[in-house]
C-alpha cells in the first residue's frame, strides 16, 4: 500500500485557520465601529446646555444681572459696601456710637437709592455716576477700621454679649425657681377659706356628727381585708376629695373601695364635715388625725425627734447655717409636716390591713384600680412603677456616693421608683421588719450626709430588694413640672402631678389643669363662696 505525501495535507490545514482570523477581524472592526457610533452620541448630547440653563436658574434665584457678573462690576462693587456697611452699623449701636452709626445708615440709603434706579432703567451703571457714592461709602468703611470694628472686634464683642446675657439668664432662673417654691409652698385663700367655712359647719351643725357616727357603723369594712384599701395622707381637703372621687367614678364597684385618710388636728374637722357632706358614689370614708396614735412619738420615731430638733428646722426654713449655699426646694418646709413620713408607718397606722395601696393627694385616678390588689408581688413588699428611662432617675441621683455607707451597699446604677400610687404588702412588711430598716438609715442621717431632702430617697434605701415593678401604665408622672407624651396619659390609670406646678395652684399648668378640675363640682354653694372656679 502507497503511503501519501507529507505535504498533500498541508494546505487543508492552513485554509481552516484563515478562516478563524478573518471572522475575528470582522468583529473588531464591528466593535470598532459600535463604538465610535456611541463617542459620537455622546459628543452630540447639549451637555452645555444643561449646564447653561442650571445657571440660568441660579442667576433667575439670585437677581443677577450680567453686568453684575462681570469683572469690573460696579453694581456689585456697591452691594458688598452695602453688606459690608450693615455689619459695621450693629457694631457701632453696640459701642453707643449713635453719631457713626447713622452716618453709615444714610449712605446705605443713598448706595440703595442708586441701585434702585439703575434697576428701574434697566441700564447698568456708569463708573461716573457710582463715582461719588462708592468714594463716599469707602471712606465710612476706612473709619470704621480704624474705629476697630473689624471682624476679630465683633467676635469679641458678641462674646462678651452672650456671657452677659447667659449670666442675666441664671439670675432670672434662680429667682424664678425661688419664686415658684414659695408659690408651690403657699396656701391660695381659697382652700384657707374652704377649710375654716368646713370646721365652722362641723361645730354648728350636729347632723353632720350624726352622719359621721352613721357611718361608723360600718366599722367591718375598714377591717375587712376582702376589700380594696387606700390610704392617703395630706391636709389638702380638695385635694384629697379629688383622689376619693375620681378613684370613686373610675371603679367598676365603688361600694367595695375603702378610703383611709390622715391629717392632722388643724384640719381634722374640716375633713370630716367635708366628706360626711358629700357621698362618693357609695365609696367607704374613714378619717383620723396623725396626734391620735400613742406609738408615734420621739422615742420610736427617730425622725420626729429629728423634726423637732431646732437646727434641722432652721436648715429647713432659712438655710443660714451652709450660707445658704443648699438649693430652695432641698429646704421646703413640707419636709417638716409627719404626714410626709407616715408612709413608712402603714402597718402600725392599719394593724388589721393586709394590703393597701398608698395614693398622694396631687393624684387623678382615671382608671379602675381594683387590678393592683390582685398583682402578684413575689415576695416583695412595694410594688411600683420604675422611672429609670433616663440617667437621672436612678439611685446615684438621689443619694451622696462619695459617702462609704451609700456606697458600699447600693448601686450607683439601680433603677428608681416613684411615691404616689404604690401597693404595699403589709404581711411582708411585718414578716422584714421594713419600718426597723427604715430607722436604721434616718438614724445615720442625723447630719443629712446620705441625702438631703424628701421621701424618696429614704424610701430607695428602706426598699432596696423588695421593691416589685408594675407596668408603667398604672403610674403616669410629670404633670406637675414637664410636657408628658398624650398617649401615656391616655392610657394611664393614676396621673401625678408631682413638681410644683399643682392643679390647684395659679402656677399649675394650664393644659393638664381639665384633667383634676373635672372631678370638683364647682356649683357647690362651699366653693362658690370661697370663690374656687
Amino acid at each position: 500500500m502507497r503511503r501519501r505525501p507529507v505535504d498533500f495535507r498541508r494546505p487543508v490545514r492552513r485554509r481552516f485557520p484563515n478562516l478563524i482570523w478573518w471572522t475575528l477581524l470582522g468583529i473588531v472592526v464591528l466593535l470598532f465601529i459600535v463604538i465610535l457610533s456611541k463617542e459620537g452620541q455622546i459628543e452630540s448630547r447639549p451637555a452645555t446646555v444643561k449646564r447653561s440653563y442650571k445657571h440660568n436658574r441660579i442667576i433667575e434665584g439670585l437677581n443677577i444681572t450680567d453686568e453684575m457678573l462681570s469683572a469690573d462690576s460696579v453694581t456689585r462693587q456697591i452691594s458688598d459696601q452695602i453688606s459690608l456697611a450693615k455689619a459695621f452699623v450693629v457694631i457701632a449701636k453696640e459701642s453707643n456710637n449713635l453719631q457713626f452709626a447713622w452716618e453709615l445708615s444714610a449712605q446705605i440709603r443713598n448706595s440703595q437709592v442708586l441701585l434702585s434706579s439703575a434697576a428701574t432703567r434697566r441700564t447698568p451703571l456708569t463708573t461716573s455716576e457710582s463715582d461719588t457714592v462708592i468714594r463716599d461709602m469707602a471712606y465710612l468703611l476706612y473709619q470704621a477700621q480704624q474705629l476697630h470694628y473689624d471682624s476679630a472686634t465683633m467676635i469679641m464683642r458678641l462674646k462678651a454679649k452672650i456671657q452677659a446675657l447667659e449670666e442675666q439668664m441664671g439670675s432670672v432662673s434662680e429667682k424664678s425657681s425661688k419664686y415658684g417654691q414659695i408659690a408651690a409652698e403657699e396656701v391660695p385663700k381659697s382652700l384657707y377659706c374652704l377649710g375654716v367655712r368646713l370646721t365652722s359647719k362641723w361645730f354648728g351643725n350636729l347632723t353632720l356628727q350624726s352622719k359621721l357616727n352613721e357611718r361608723k357603723k360600718i366599722s367591718t369594712k375598714l377591717k375587712g381585708n376582702s376589700l380594696s384599701h387606700f390610704c392617703v395622707f395630706s391636709d389638702n381637703i380638695l385635694a384629697t376629695s379629688v383622689v376619693v372621687n375620681s378613684t370613686a367614678l373610675n371603679s367598676k364597684n365603688p361600694d367595695r373601695v375603702v378610703f383611709h385618710l390622715v391629717t392632722d388636728e388643724i384640719n381634722y374637722e374640716a375633713m370630716k364635715a367635708w366628706f360626711s357632706m358629700n357621698d362618693f358614689q357609695g365609696v367607704t370614708v374613714d378619717v383620723q388625725k396623725f396626734e391620735d396614735f400613742k406609738w408615734l412619738n420621739a422615742s420610736y420615731v427617730p425622725v420626729l425627734k429629728q423634726l423637732q430638733d431646732s437646727e434641722t428646722q432652721s436648715y429647713y426654713f432659712s438655710g443660714n447655717n451652709d450660707g445658704s449655699r443648699t438649693p430652695i426646694k432641698f429646704r421646703n418646709p413640707k419636709y417638716l409636716s409627719m404626714l410626709n413620713h407616715l408612709r413608712f408607718y402603714i402597718p402600725e397606722v392599719f394593724p388589721a390591713l393586709k394590703k393597701v395601696v398608698f395614693l398622694d393627694d396631687d393624684v387623678v385616678v382615671q382608671k379602675d384600680l381594683s387590678g393592683l390588689f390582685s398583682i402578684d408581688l413575689n415576695g416583695n413588699v412595694n410594688g411600683a412603677v420604675e422611672t429609670c428611662m433616663e440617667t437621672f432617675h436612678r439611685y446615684h441621683k438621689y443619694l451622696n456616693y462619695s459617702h462609704p455607707l451609700i456606697r458600699e451597699h447600693f448601686d450607683p446604677d439601680a433603677c428608681g421608683w416613684a411615691f404616689g400610687m404604690n401597693v404595699f404588702d403589709l404581711v411582708e412588711w411585718r414578716k422584714r421588719n421594713v419600718t426597723g430598716i427604715y430607722h436604721h438609715w434616718q438614724e445615720r442621717n442625723v447630719d443629712r450626709t446620705l441625702w438631703k431632702l424628701g421621701t424618696l430617697p429614704p424610701g430607695l434605701l428602706t426598699f432596696y430588694g423588695l421593691t416589685e415593678p408594675l407596668d408603667a401604665s398604672w403610674h403616669v408622672l410629670g404633670l406637675g413640672y414637664t410636657n408628658v407624651n398624650p398617649q401615656l396619659i391616655e392610657k394611664g390609670a393614676v396621673l401625678h402631678f408631682n413638681g410644683n406646678s399643682k392643679p390647684w395652684l395659679k402656677i399649675g399648668i394650664e393644659k393638664y389643669k381639665p384633667l383634676w378640675e373635672k372631678y370638683v363640682d364647682f356649683s357647690l354653694p362651699l366653693l362658690q363662696q370661697c370663690n374656687f372656679h
